[in-house]
């Protein structure tokens, strides 16, 4: 599975999913609907506050959405995002993960991302994994679980 992931200098490269993988230790792979949204973004910055936190664990953390490179270079630029982005359009990482599925609202039905959270060891095994998340405390979560596996 080859993806498109942007970079927080803003340059984007192709990359397998295996190879992302092998450069840490651990990985925190979340899901979110879209870049530069109110609670999308209240998500990056709080994962921007605390990644050096992560990183000491020996983690990479990595946000996954649909949004095209471009999106991803702009939100990165403006929020000043401390990790990369990945650019799932055609789905493939959401489908292997169950994180694209129907949602409603206002009796319209229509397919959005399930905001979820996974930690992942470099052989792609999922540790810990938290699905329909809310914004607050979501990342301080992540990083006591993380915390807890590691030690």
């Amino acid at each position: 599975m080859n993806l498109s992931l942007t970079t927080p200098d803003g340059k984007s490269q192709e990359i397998s999913f295996s190879d992302l993988l092998t450069k840490s230790k651990w990985t925190v792979l979340y899901f979110y609907p879209k870049d530069a949204t109110p609670g999308c973004t209240i998500e990056a910055r709080d994962f921007t506050i605390m990644h050096k936190d992560f990183l000491k664990l020996g983690a990479q953390v990595i946000g996954v959405s649909k949004d095209a490179e471009k999106s991803h270079c702009s939100f990165i630029e403006k929020e000043w995002l401390s990790f990369s982005l990945i650019s799932d359009k055609d789905l493939e990482l959401h489908e292997k993960f169950g994180t694209w599925g129907e949602k409603s609202m206002y009796w319209k039905k229509y397919m959005w991302t399930t905001r979820s959270s996974f930690i992942l060891d470099q052989k792609w095994t999922i540790l810990h994994e938290r699905r329909n998340v809310k914004v607050p405390w979501h990342v301080q979560e992540i990083l006591q679980t993380l915390s807890k596996i590691t030690t």
